[in-house]
């Protein structure tokens, strides 16, 4: 399959707009499954040509798909198609060259967004961009353009570093909006705000380390791992979340105070 999408990636080249392709997800970082997705990330300029992509898509496809422009996924996840080639899923992921590098600038600036964005319940945070081309594995870039900027984004930005992990007040402020609802038996207002709680301590814990930190899947269990992470952090955070009462924001609070002892120590 390797090779399949080797020659896929160079194809993609070939159409008008797209720049370079990327592998992302966990097979660029060695981590997959069996059954894993292979994530492509099609890096373009201006309007690529999704007429062009569909006639690609149709010859490779095991079965017809559509494919989606810029803005068909949402704001932030720009579009693109889920294939099925020769019984594997691959995925191709349209990401804006242009808006990626922007992003970039603010990041090393300390400025970051989080938008809403179908398909990430906590939000799309914009870090995301470049921390995807930080640890993608470039396929084919014929004129250099994302190889030059993985190169960039390998070190991690200071004031972004220094952004993220000030985001932790979020958290508090999350658990304590929860609390108030616990008392009122609210158990989707209360699940809500400790998910959010725990999003963004995962997003503070990788900031610390100068790790990049691109989706909610698998945040939890990755923040745990990171060195000075509380103990059993992901599993007290699951079982919070599973109980969603009074003794839960009560953990939840426990969990936050000990990461933002971790995030005030310095790196």
């Amino acid at each position: 399959m390797k090779s399949t999408i080797g020659t896929m990636a160079e194809q993609l080249c070939g159409v008008p707009g797209i720049r370079a392709v990327a592998l992302g997800g966990s097979r660029a970082r060695g981590a997959e499954r069996p059954g894993s997705d292979w994530d492509l990330g099609l890096y373009y300029r201006g309007s690529p040509d999704t007429a062009a992509l569909a006639a690609l898509a149709a010859t490779l496809a095991d079965r017809p798909v559509d494919v989606a422009g810029p803005g068909g996924w949402g704001p932030w996840v720009d579009g693109g198609a889920w294939l099925t080639v020769g019984g594997v899923a691959v995925d191709w992921i349209l990401r804006d060259l242009d808006r990626v590098e922007r992003v970039w600038s603010q990041c090393r600036e300390g400025r970051y967004e989080v938008g809403v964005q179908p398909g990430h319940p906590l939000g799309f945070w914009s870090p995301a961009y470049p921390g995807e081309v930080a640890l993608c594995q470039v396929l084919a870039d014929p004129s250099g353009e994302l190889t030059a900027l993985r190169e960039e984004t390998r070190r991690y930005p200071e004031p972004l570093r220094a952004a993220l992990a000030e985001a932790a007040w979020e958290a508090d402020f999350s658990v304590a909006a929860a609390g108030k609802s616990a008392a009122g038996g609210d158990t989707l207002h209360v699940s809500l705000c400790l998910s959010r709680a725990f999003g963004v301590l995962a997003q503070s814990l990788h900031a610390h380390h100068r790790m990049w930190c691109v989706n909610e899947k698998g945040a939890l269990a990755a923040a745990a791992a990171l060195p000075g992470a509380p103990d059993r952090f992901a599993e007290r955070a699951a079982s919070a979340l599973r109980a969603l009462d009074a003794a839960a924001v009560e953990a939840a609070a426990a969990l936050v105070a000990e990461v933002r002892a971790v995030l005030g120590s310095g790196g």
